[in-house]
Formats: structure tokens, C-alpha cells, sequence
């Protein structure tokens, strides 16, 4: 999708219905933790969002949206000036996608929907015609592909050390082994900690990590280059493809187009 397109700002701070919602977030903005009855779809029209729920992190980039199910502690914050939009699902449709957080590709057609859905005129058109935009967001949601947006939370204490000093430096270059050392485990049984408990390797594991920051730090007005030496790359060359493998798009048009 045209990440570049413009949206305007959508007035007031919070425009919230039983359906849904918008709200501008300023740089930083935090919501509380909570819990909905149903299963919501958050969309960021401008900015970045990470949703957190005890399943991990997913990062919100403007073609992306935000899957959580009903029941899933949660709270959003927002990476640079950030409007988000939230679509909730009714049970009839929320059992048509995934029973855990996921994060898709948003095509074009999703994305007007999404913004038909929250916008200012939402109450122009009549209850039928939301249901069927609804009903076409979830078919188009359905035929995209999930994206590796989603970071596993760890549970085992080895994996939980070991991404909370990632998480403190994502530059940090260490091999498994010698973080391995730092904890007291062989790098075999981290090895298999991660495949079994996260479903990644290691690498794949903190290349993910290494993107949520950079597009953290992109939000925030920061440059190619200094993003990838603060996040690990040696050079800016392997930043941009690994960035481009997981975004859609290098990190120069996302920050010229976010």
C-alpha cells in the first residue's frame, strides 16, 4: 500500500463509539492497561504504535494493523505523533482471525475501510453499510499475509535475562554464547529455549527486536545511519535490507513517508 498517502489530523484529541474509536496520541503517549469484552483492530493512520499484552510486543507501523483478541491484557504507546484508529469486532467476525495478538499487512482497500470506519463522517452511513465494511476488512485481513511484527514475550527466566539486556542495548553484538555465559546456560539449551518457547532462532529473535527499536527511533526523527549503529548493524547496507525483509520498505521512504 502507498505508505506515503496523507491523512489529515483527526480534530479532536479522542473520538470515541461502541464500535470504535480515534485518538491522537502526542510522542510517548501511554495508555493504562485493559481488557475489552471484544476483539479490537488498531491501525496507525500517522506515527508508530506498539501494542503490549503478556503474548509481547507488536509494532504498529502506518501499513500494518493490530490484531488483539477479547480478554488479552493490554495497553498502546505511541512512537512519534501517532493517530490511531481501533475497530472492534463483534464474536461473529473475531472468530474468523486468529485467537492471539497478530499483526498484518494492510492492503489499500483495508486501509480506507479503516479509515471509513474511524473517520469524522462514520456516522454518515447507516449501521448495515458499517457491518458490511466490517465483514470486507476481516475478508481482507484474512487473505494477508500475518507479519513478523509480533515479538514473543519469553517466559523462562534464561530467555527473560537475556532479552531484558537486548532490550537495554539492542546494539549489543554478544553471540548466544557468551550471553550464555553471562546467565549460566550452554548456547544449545538457549538454542532450544528459543525454538521451542518463542518459535524463532536467536538471530531472528533479535533482528525483530533490532527493528521495533529502529522504528521507534525513525518516529523520533532519527537518521539511517545513526539507526543502524544503535541498533546493531555495522553498516547501514544490512540495516536496510533486514528492515526492508520485515517492514516492506527501506527505512529512508518510511521516514520521508511514514
Amino acid at each position: 500500500m502507498p505508505v506515503g498517502r496523507h491523512v489529515p489530523a483527526p480534530g479532536p484529541a479522542s473520538r470515541l463509539w461502541p464500535s470504535g474509536g480515534a485518538h491522537l496520541w502526542p510522542a510517548g503517549g501511554t495508555s493504562t492497561a485493559q481488557t475489552h469484552s471484544r476483539g479490537h483492530l488498531v491501525y496507525a493512520a500517522r506515527g508508530v504504535l506498539s501494542v503490549h499484552t503478556e503474548d509481547g510486543t507488536s509494532i504498529v507501523p502506518a501499513n500494518r494493523a493490530a490484531w488483539t483478541p477479547a480478554g488479552f491484557t493490554h495497553h498502546h504507546r505511541a512512537h512519534g505523533t501517532t493517530d490511531m484508529r481501533i475497530v472492534f469486532l463483534p464474536a461473529s467476525l473475531a472468530r474468523l482471525v486468529p485467537d492471539r495478538p497478530a499483526v498484518y499487512l494492510v492492503s489499500d482497500l483495508a486501509r480506507e475501510i479503516l479509515l471509513a470506519l474511524t473517520g469524522p463522517r462514520r456516522e454518515d452511513r447507516a449501521a448495515d453499510a458499517r457491518t458490511r465494511l466490517r465483514r470486507v476488512l476481516v475478508d481482507e485481513l484474512r487473505e494477508a499475509p500475518e507479519q513478523p511484527l509480533q515479538l514473543p514475550e519469553p517466559r523462562d527466566d534464561r530467555l527473560r535475562a537475556i532479552a531484558r539486556a537486548l532490550r537495554e542495548d539492542p546494539a549489543d553484538t554478544t553471540s548466544l554464547a557468551g550471553l550464555g555465559r553471562r546467565i549460566g546456560a550452554s548456547p544449545r539449551t538457549l538454542s532450544r529455549l528459543f525454538r521451542n518457547e518463542l518459535g524463532m532462532t536467536f538471530y531472528q529473535w533479535r533482528t525483530q527486536l533490532r527493528v521495533h527499536h529502529a522504528l521507534v527511533l525513525l518516529a523520533e526523527g532519527h537518521d539511517t545511519t545513526r539507526v543502524a549503529h544503535a541498533c546493531g548493524w555495522a553498516n547501514p547496507s544490512g540495516f536496510i535490507a533486514a528492515f526492508a525483509d520485515l517492514v516492506g520498505t527501506t527505512p529512508g521512504r518510511y521516514r520521508t513517508n511514514p
